[in-house]
């Protein structure tokens, strides 16, 4: 019997591998550099053959968590609503990311690979997105990501931004 889960590489189209580039950065440098970081690590992933990459999954997985939760510090830092669209995006992918482990322990061997694929093309079009119109609002509101402090906290109103944050949505 055929296994339901299995798949072929023509079953999926193409993804490019990904390489940062200056067309990724967004005029922040820790948000550039954690992007940076993202980038690399999906790279070398995708390059692993499966019986090596659960370990280095496992890895992108634990710097993803701490690249959402630096984000999500400077957006209520910054005037964000805990509960706005761009901090319930990064959930859906984590929460994504953290089911792939489970499946891949079940037998299915390509799904980090998949996963892998789907990140490559999903992370450009969010930095240039979301995390853009982040980058620009903080600095709007003279947020300095290093130090994560306001040079003056009376340019933010606590919790006022419900969007998603990017430069096309308020």
């Amino acid at each position: 019997m055929e296994n339901a889960n299995a798949t072929s590489p023509s079953d999926f189209p193409e993804v490019p591998d990904l390489h940062w580039s200056s067309a990724m950065e967004l005029d922040d440098e820790r948000m550039d550099q954690t992007h940076h970081e993202m980038v690399d690590m999906v790279s070398r992933l995708r390059a692993l053959p499966h019986d090596q990459q659960l370990e280095s999954y496992r890895e992108l997985l634990r710097h993803t968590v701490e690249h959402f939760a630096q984000e999500e510090r400077w957006m209520i830092a910054t005037g964000f609503n805990a509960d706005n669209c761009h901090a319930s995006h990064h959930e859906t992918i984590l929460d994504t990311m953290r089911q792939v482990e489970t499946h891949f322990l079940q037998g299915d061997e390509a799904i980090i690979d998949r996963m892998g694929a789907a990140l490559a093309e999903w992370l450009p079009t969010h930095a240039l997105t979301m995390d853009a119109g982040l980058a620009l609002h903080m600095k709007n509101v003279k947020f300095d990501s290093r130090t994560e402090t306001l040079e003056d906290p009376s340019l933010v109103k606590p919790a006022t931004m419900s969007g998603c944050g990017s430069v096309s949505c308020s």
